[in-house]
């Protein structure tokens, strides 16, 4: 009986031990855990004007924007993918849950850019260049970290407050509307716009927070540095489009090796590859070729004709002006001046550079002093209409110009008629403004059969400018 008894309470001894044994290395992995969490690089976004809801509606009313302005991919099984891939790594994101969507641009550069609220656009020549999954991983981490830490807004804010510093007092944000706020920086999509330009402070910590999502997911964080570093010492036409809206930070991998450390440290489990990356690889590379890009940032016509005005219409401003323009008008900005127009609204004339068919264009002309006295807007508008024949000789005055106003300021409207690159004739309204910076002018132009069609387009794109007071 004792030794039953005995028997009894080794075992239970022994059980004991081992669930002291079990719940000590509980402990530890616990304690680990923590340390780790504990260690890693905890960052918080930069001052911020608009709420995390408000990043969603500029990033869905910039996405608009932004698709209208690229050449989308829009295949199932790549878009399908992306998603996949992206929702993976969006799950260990901090900060807020915002609604990530993944779309494929088919663009043969490398570039990836993400705008506020979540909405992330890879070019199909990233997927192309990545040697594997976690290179791409690595890529959309990234930008992932430029959302979940509110970059594109944070620079809005600073902006915003350069101009108005009361707003942060004065909760001026919420009054305005934060698309209002958003037109009044100019701070849409296009190539300049202050939600894609970012510090190398800013890059720095996106590097941070894509580290922790590629650790948390299960991949290698070396293989982010390692393609940014594969795309800087490659330089030529891979690596500017990229490092042009992503300054390329000091000690890159340096700092990712660090973090990891903070983490934990690598571990020979991490992934760095799927046989369904390599697939869509091989897939994207049988498609047909991304359509070339267009000079100068214009869009190359197509055969058919372009849609007609969109009825819905969006805000587009600069420092000179803001506007409204139809929702399918695309913006481009050159140092000169500013067209709006449909995707087929131009036309390759030879000699290089496209030829406006379709839409606007508004543009700065500096006339020449008349002696003491200085040039008037009758004397300055008609340099601009000889200047213009010099480029056109087929350039005939319609109708004289006539006094109107455009937002309150005396302007002059003329109505010319020129040979239509696509053949025929066309129809353009001229309607100019001097001012400070010189002949501000409005070139609106359609073929003239179809110039009825259009002009209630041009009508209300020219009730709507908005001139910056000085």
């Amino acid at each position: 009986m004792k030794n039953r008894g005995s028997g009894r309470a080794q075992r239970s001894g022994s059980t004991l031990g081992l669930t002291r044994t079990a719940a000590w290395w509980a402990l530890v992995i616990i304690t680990a855990t923590g340390i780790a969490w504990a260690q890693r690089t905890a960052l918080k976004p930069g001052i911020n004007l608009f709420s995390p809801e408000q990043d969603v509606e500029i990033g869905r009313e910039t996405a608009k924007q932004a698709e209208q302005e690229l050449v989308m991919l829009r295949d199932p099984r790549v878009e399908g993918y992306l998603a996949r891939l992206g929702s993976l790594l969006a799950a260990k994101a901090p900060g807020e849950k915002f609604p990530y969507e993944f779309h494929a641009v088919n663009d043969p550069s490398i570039n990836a850019f993400a705008l506020p609220g979540g909405f992330l656009y890879i070019n199909r020549g990233t997927m192309e260049a990545a040697d594997d999954e976690a290179q791409l991983a690595g890529v959309i981490g990234h930008e992932i970290g430029h959302v979940a830490l509110r970059h594109g807004t944070n620079q809005a804010t600073k902006a915003y407050l350069a101009q108005a510093p009361l707003a942060l007092l004065g909760g001026l944000v919420g009054n305005k509307g934060a698309l209002g706020i958003i037109a009044q920086l100019g701070a849409g999509f296009g190539a300049n716009s202050i939600l894609l330009k970012y510090s190398r402070d800013a890059e720095r910590q996106a590097d941070i927070v894509g580290t922790q999502i590629l650790y948390d997911t299960g991949y290698d964080p070396r293989a982010m540095a390692q393609f940014f570093e594969k795309l800087a010492a490659e330089g030529g036409k891979r690596a500017p489009q990229f490092f042009s809206s992503h300054p390329h930070p000091e000690n890159r991998a340096a700092a990712v090796d660090a973090e990891v450390r903070r983490l934990g440290g690598f571990s020979r489990g991490m992934k760095t590859d799927s046989a369904e990356f390599q697939a869509i690889k091989r897939y994207l590379q049988s498609l047909p070729p991304p359509p070339k890009s267009p000079s100068k940032g214009a869009a190359t016509r197509t055969a058919e004709k372009p849609q007609p005005p969109s009825s819905r219409y969006l805000s587009y401003s600069n420092t000179l002006l803001q506007l409204q323009r139809p929702e399918n008008w695309r913006i481009h900005e050159t140092e000169s001046s500013v067209t709006l127009a449909p995707q087929a609204g131009w036309v390759d004339s030879g000699g290089g550079s496209p030829s406006l068919v379709y839409g606007m264009m508004i543009a700065v002309f500096q006339p020449q002093g008349g002696g003491r006295r200085p040039v008037d807007l009758a004397a300055a508008n008609d340099q601009l209409i000889a200047s213009l024949a010099r480029n056109n000789p087929k350039l005939r005055v319609m109708q004289r110009a006539v006094r109107t106003r455009l937002d309150g300021e005396e302007a002059l409207s003329t109505l010319l008629a020129n040979e239509s690159a696509l053949g025929g004739r066309e129809t353009i309204w001229l309607v100019s403004v001097l001012r400070a910076e010189g002949l501000v002018h409005f070139i609106a132009v359609a073929p003239e059969q179809e110039y009825e069609g259009y002009r209630r387009a041009f009508e209300n794109v020219l009730r709507s400018v908005r001139f910056a007071r000085r």
